[in-house]
């Protein structure tokens, strides 16, 4: 397990959201009055069963999807009052995103994959260039920066995701699944590897999973199911319990 972390800020709060889809008789509750929050310093998990709502709840939180009512605060900035655009450059500048599938891109190096999110924002190349490298060097893998993600394992080409999601130092981690297309070895590594990221006290992780090999990891979990937060585990023997349960 990891230390115990000092009391600490929330870095996202979620009060009363809820979010549906469709209309009349086709329309679906996904999450009904959810109150979830997650502090900077901390790797907080939400785990739940398949279509609980887990993964429309973190694209609320990341401004790619938008609640029907509620309040969806992250780093001091109430989203709903924001614009679109708004919601874009926020989520640009203060927001990185760790996928099961990492999402590389074939044609590119490992290096300019990574150095992408500075591109977007407008970095000149060299140093877009030169942060991907401090970056890769970060997460374990400065050698493989000319490689093409194709020769890679999937654990490296995690960590070059890591990378890429670190890159332009944001202040929330969102990651999905992110040992989902790992095996146990490389799925404990990459998940050390967020556990150290999260310990930045002005850096919040935010996981979502299904894997309970990975429980040993959280700080705080928050489990879910029909919509709904049930409970929030706050100490390392419930998630230990937690874990347990679930092996």
């Amino acid at each position: 397990m990891p230390d115990p972390l000092p009391p600490s800020r929330p870095a996202i709060t979620v009060r009363q959201l809820d979010k549906s889809f469709g209309e009349g008789d086709a329309r679906i509750d996904v999450l009904k009055r959810v109150d979830f929050s997650a502090c900077e310093g901390e790797m907080m998990f939400l785990v739940g069963p398949s279509g609980c709502g887990k993964t429309t709840l973190l694209s609320i939180i990341a401004g790619t999807l938008a609640g029907d009512a509620g309040e969806i605060d992250v780093l001091g900035q109430s989203l709903p009052r924001l614009t679109r655009a708004e919601v874009t450059a926020f989520r640009a500048r203060y927001i990185g995103f760790v996928f099961q599938q990492f999402n590389l891109i074939p044609t590119l190096t490992v290096l300019e994959n990574v150095a992408v999110p500075l591109l977007i924002q407008g970095a000149p190349m060299r140093t877009a260039l030169a942060r991907a490298q401090e970056s890769l060097a970060r997460v374990g893998i400065p050698e493989k920066v000319r490689e093409h993600p194709g020769r890679l394992s999937g654990g490296q080409q995690q960590r070059v995701a890591i990378a890429r999601a670190l890159v332009h130092e944001p202040r929330v981690i969102i990651c999905d699944e992110p040992t989902a297309s790992l095996d146990r070895e490389n799925g404990q590594r990459v998940m050390a590897l967020l556990r150290d990221v999260a310990r930045d006290p002005r850096r919040c992780v935010v996981v979502v999973t299904h894997d309970p090999r990975t429980y040993p990891f959280a700080d705080r979990m928050s489990e879910m199911e029909d919509g709904r937060i049930l409970r929030v585990l706050q100490t390392p023997a419930e998630i230990g319990a937690a874990h347990t349960e679930k092996l």
